[in-house]
């Protein structure tokens, strides 16, 4: 290498220095709001993420940004997210028998309900047996 070459190397390495290196795509931000919805916030009451300022949800939105950019599917997300935090962070946890009264309970209760009603409506109402006297 000449003393010249040495000299316009030398002098492109402050270039390069400074050059921003390339950044990740934005993540598509309907896919991310579709996300936060399907996603329970850790610190509120029954909040999803999108509504959510907690440190906690910052930090999740913040995970999962990332997640996106790097090409995750929404499955894998959600799967490392519940694989993490539990299946306490989604709202559409698996059927599973752990969770089949969450699954089955309200058609139970819908069931009974009308059962109820149809034994109401065929048996009549209820009358007293003696009939009250006025005094």
């Amino acid at each position: 290498m000449t003393m010249k070459q040495r000299f316009a190397w030398l002098l492109t390495l402050p270039a390069a220095a400074l050059a921003q290196p390339a950044s990740a795509p934005e993540p598509d931000p309907e896919r991310l709001q579709v996300l936060y919805r399907q996603l329970r916030c850790l610190v509120c009451q029954n909040g999803s993420l999108v509504d959510s300022q907690a440190p906690l949800a910052l930090d999740l939105k913040r995970e999962i940004a990332l997640r996106v950019a790097a090409g995750d599917s929404d499955r894998g997300i959600i799967d490392f997210l519940v694989q993490r935090y539990g299946e306490f962070i989604s709202y559409q946890p698996p059927l599973e028998p752990a969770t089949w009264l969450l699954w089955l309970g309200p058609l139970l209760l819908l069931l009974g309900g009308a059962a109820w009603l149809f034994r109401q409506r065929r048996h009549g109402p209820v009358e007293p047996e003696e009939p009250v006297d006025p005094p």
